[in-house]
């Protein structure tokens, strides 16, 4: 995992179901989903938060517990939606960041995350491996964590 695809409100981009398309190149085997290189890679600062707070959509934070009102009650809202949807928090990584820095932080996340048959980060959006669990998702495309 690469410090590039943490993206200033704490989500891993390399877990994300349209980093991991472009990525694995999905399209070519049958998944449409849009691709998306990851929000600092595209230059966005943060697709989720950079609409809502002055300091992300400027550039002046790289990360969101640099901001005086950290956690925002938007950030709160989406860390909440992925707690619950997606099994991960937001927050819990930005915590984790400041207390244990961001290489230690990466290496965590490679541990957590990693496939166990291919080493591929598992999507946190569907809880599958996209390079070997394609075909899981195409006969559901709502599945979601075991659902």
């Amino acid at each position: 995992m690469e410090e590039k695809l943490i993206a200033p409100c704490g989500m891993n981009c390399s877990l994300c179901v349209n980093y991991q398309s472009k990525k694995l190149d999905l399209k070519k085997r049958g998944y449409g989903r849009s691709y998306c290189e990851g929000c600092i890679p595209r230059g966005k600062n943060c697709t989720h938060m950079d609409k809502h707070c002055e300091l992300l959509g400027k550039g002046l934070v790289r990360f969101c517990i640099e901001c005086k009102d950290y956690p925002c009650k938007k950030l709160k809202a989406l860390d909440k939606r992925y707690r619950t949807k997606y099994h991960m928090s937001m927050i819990e990584n930005l915590d984790f960041i400041r207390k244990s820095g961001i290489e230690i932080f990466l290496k965590d996340q490679s541990e957590k995350w990693s496939c166990p048959r291919c080493k591929e980060p598992i999507c946190c959006h569907n809880g599958l491996c996209l390079a070997c669990d394609l075909d899981i998702l195409m006969k559901n495309r709502q599945y979601r964590w075991g659902e």
